[in-house]
C-alpha cells in the first residue's frame, strides 16, 4: 500500500511535517540560514529587447483579466498587436520550457492579449499632466512611435514628421497585410495619438521643413527614419528594366495597391524583406525563386516565415549569388555562381566564397533586390557624425550634437527587426526625458536570471505547445487575408498555465504545505506569504521545493549585520 505523509517508517515520518501545535517550540533560535521570498528575472524578460514583464501579464491571462494584461504589456511596448504578429520572438529562444518540451508561445500570447483589447483605449492613468517640453521625432516607424509614446506618457509634447502619406514607416510600407492587418496597425497608432502625439504626414525634413527649423523649435530632436534605402548589387546589367529594389515593390504593393507582376520573379536576398517580396509575388500569381548566397542556417529571415514561404511554393536557391543580369533592354536571365561557406564574418555568419567555374543561368522576367537597406540621412547637417550610413550615438542614444538623439535602424546598434526598433525608441525616450530634466538615467539591468537547472521539474509535466489557427491558404492567388489567426481563449489560458513563471511567486502554497514548523502563512500585508522567523529554523525545505525558484536562502549572519 502506498504510504502517505503521516505514515511512519522505523519511528520517523515519511515526510518532514508537523502534526501537533508547535507554538511552544520556538525553533527560530536554531537557524543559521534564512529563507525569504525573492522574485528573480525570468529568462524571457531578459530575452525580450523591450523588457516586457511576461510572467506578470501571463498571470492576468490565467485569471481572465485580459485588459489588465494589456496594460502590463503597454508599460514597455505600445505595439503588442504588431509585435504579436511580426516579432522574431527572441523571448521564446530564451524560454526555459524549451528544455522540457517546447518554448511557451509568447508571441501568440502577446497577440492574443492585444486582440482582446481592440475595442479598448488607454486607461486614465496613462494620461498625465503636460510639461512645457517639446520633442520632434523624424520618422513614424516602430522606433519613432515607441519613443513618442513613452515621451507622451512623461507629459511632453511630441510631434512626428513622416514623409509618407500614412504613418507607420516600414510597418505600413514594408510588411504585407496578410502578415499585419492594417486595422491592427491603425488602432495602435491611433491609441498613441490619444496621448497628444501629433503626426505630420507628407512632411519630409530637408524639403518641407528645414533641419535648422526643427532644432530652433524643439527642446530635443530624435532621428528615427529607419533603413529605407536599398543597397545595389553593383554587377553588370543591373540597370536593365525589370530590376528594382524589393522595398520599391513592397511600397507600391502595400501603399499604392499596385498588383502588376511578371511571370518569372527572382528575389535576391535572405532577410525578411526578401521573404515578404516573395510571398507577396506568389499571391499575385508569379513563379517565385529566392536566390541567397549562404545556407538556410545563416538566413536572417524569421524561420517561421521561411517555412511558410516554402509551403506556399516559393523556391529557394541556397549558396548561389548573381554575377550578371542578361537581356536586351530588359532582364531575361540571371547568371549565378555557386557559393561555399568559409570563415565567419564580423556578424558571426560564415562568409560566402565563390566556387570558380560553377556559373549557371536561370530565367527571370522581374528581379527584386533585397540584400539590405540603409538609412537615408541626406537631410542631416555635416556636424552630426555618421559612419557606414548610420548615425553615431552614445550609450544614451545621443549624437555628438547635444539635444539630438537617434534610434532604430538610423542609429548604431541592433538593426533590422521591429522589436529592436521599439526597444531603442523606448530607451531614447527615457534618456531624452532625463536630458530635458537635467537628470542622470540608468538602464535597468535584469540580472539574477533563473536558469533551467533552478526549475523543480517534479511539479511540471510535458505538454504540447498549442498550434495557432490558420486561414485557408489552398488558393493563394489574390488571397491577401491574414495567414495566422492566433490562439483562442482556452488555448491562451492553458498556455499561461504551462508557463514555468520562472522566478515569480504564483502563490501555489508549496512552501506553506512543506514547512515542518508551520512558520509560513498567507500574508495580509500585500505579500503572498509571511515567514514567522520565531519558528523557522532554516531547514530550507521551502526553498528546495519551490517549483520556480522564487525564494532565496542566505546565512543568517548577513541579516543580523545589516
Amino acid at each position: 500500500m502506498k504510504k502517505n505523509a503521516l505514515d511512519f517508517k522505523e519511528g520517523m515520518p515519511v515526510s518532514a511535517m508537523s502534526i501537533t501545535d508547535m507554538s511552544k517550540n520556538k525553533t527560530g533560535s536554531w537557524r543559521y540560514m534564512r529563507p525569504y521570498y525573492q522574485n528573480k528575472t525570468a529568462p524571457c524578460i531578459k530575452g525580450c529587447p523591450t523588457g516586457e514583464k511576461i510572467p506578470d501579464y501571463f498571470d492576468k491571462v490565467k485569471a481572465g483579466k485580459f485588459e489588465e494584461a494589456w496594460h502590463i504589456i503597454l508599460e514597455d511596448n505600445p505595439l503588442p498587436g504588431v509585435c504579436g504578429r511580426v516579432c522574431y520572438h527572441p523571448c521564446e529562444g530564451a524560454c526555459n520550457r524549451k528544455d522540457l518540451d517546447s518554448p511557451i508561445a509568447i508571441n501568440n500570447m502577446e497577440r492574443f492579449v492585444a486582440d482582446q483589447n481592440m475595442a479598448n483605449g488607454y486607461p486614465k492613468h496613462f494620461h498625465v499632466e503636460k510639461t512645457e517640453m517639446k520633442i520632434a521625432i523624424i520618422g513614424s516607424g516602430p522606433a519613432g512611435l515607441s519613443a513618442a509614446y513613452q515621451l507622451a506618457r512623461k507629459g511632453h509634447a511630441v510631434t512626428i514628421y513622416e514623409s509618407l502619406a500614412q504613418p507607420g514607416g516600414m510597418l505600413q510600407m514594408g510588411i504585407p497585410k496578410y502578415r499585419l492587418p492594417r486595422e491592427v496597425l491603425k488602432k495602435e497608432i491611433k491609441d498613441i495619438q490619444t496621448l497628444g502625439v501629433k503626426i505630420k504626414t507628407k512632411c519630409t525634413v530637408g524639403k518641407d521643413i528645414s533641419w535648422q527649423n526643427l532644432q530652433m523649435s524643439y527642446d530635443a530632436v530624435l532621428i528615427a527614419t529607419g533603413a529605407i534605402k536599398s543597397r545595389p548589387l553593383n554587377i553588370p546589367g543591373e540597370e536593365k528594366k525589370g530590376i528594382a529594389p524589393g522595398l520599391q515593390f513592397l511600397r507600391e504593393f502595400n501603399l499604392d495597391d499596385k498588383k502588376e507582376i511578371k511571370r518569372k520573379v527572382v528575389v535576391v536576398g535572405g532577410g525578411n524583406t526578401a521573404i515578404d517580396c516573395a510571398r507577396s509575388a506568389v499571391r499575385l500569381g508569379a513563379d517565385v525563386t529566392i536566390v541567397y548566397r549562404r545556407s538556410h542556417k545563416e538566413m536572417p529571415a524569421v524561420p517561421e516565415e521561411i517555412e511558410e514561404a516554402e509551403a506556399e511554393g516559393v523556391k529557394i536557391n541556397y549558396l548561389t549569388n548573381p554575377v550578371e543580369f542578361i537581356g536586351d533592354s530588359r532582364v531575361r536571365k540571371i547568371r549565378l555562381i555557386r557559393m561555399e561557406l568559409g570563415e565567419p564574418d564580423d556578424d558571426g555568419r560564415r562568409r560566402s566564397v565563390e566556387v570558380q567555374g560553377s556559373e549557371f543561368e536561370i530565367e527571370a522576367d522581374q528581379v527584386m533586390l533585397a540584400i539590405g537597406e540603409i538609412p537615408a540621412l541626406d537631410f542631416l547637417p555635416d556636424s552630426i557624425n555618421a559612419q557606414w550610413g548610420r548615425v553615431d550615438v552614445d550609450s544614451f542614444q545621443m549624437t555628438n550634437n547635444r539635444g539630438v538623439f537617434a534610434c532604430g535602424d538610423s542609429a548604431n546598434g541592433p538593426i533590422g527587426t521591429v522589436v529592436d526598433a521599439i526597444a531603442t525608441g523606448k530607451n531614447s525616450a527615457f534618456t531624452i526625458d532625463a536630458f530635458l530634466n537635467d537628470k542622470s538615467y540608468h538602464f535597468i539591468n535584469n540580472n539574477n536570471v533563473v536558469g533551467f537547472d533552478k526549475i523543480n521539474l517534479d511539479y511540471f509535466h510535458k505538454e504540447e505547445r498549442p498550434a495557432e489557427a490558420r486561414s485557408d491558404q489552398t488558393k493563394l492567388t489574390n488571397n491577401f487575408s491574414e495567414v495566422n489567426l492566433g490562439l483562442d481563449k482556452d488555448q491562451a489560458k492553458n498556455e499561461a498555465e504551462r508557463c514555468f513563471s520562472c522566478g515569480y511567486c504564483t502563490t501555489c502554497d508549496t512552501c506553506l504545505v512543506f514547512c515542518p514548523d508551520v512558520a509560513i502563512t498567507h500574508s495580509d500585508n500585500g505579500a503572498p506569504y509571511t515567514i514567522n522567523y520565531d519558528y523557522c529554523k532554516g531547514c530550507g525545505i521551502c526553498v528546495y521545493e519551490c517549483p520556480r525558484d522564487a525564494m532565496a536562502f542566505e546565512e543568517e549572519i548577513k541579516w543580523k549585520t545589516e
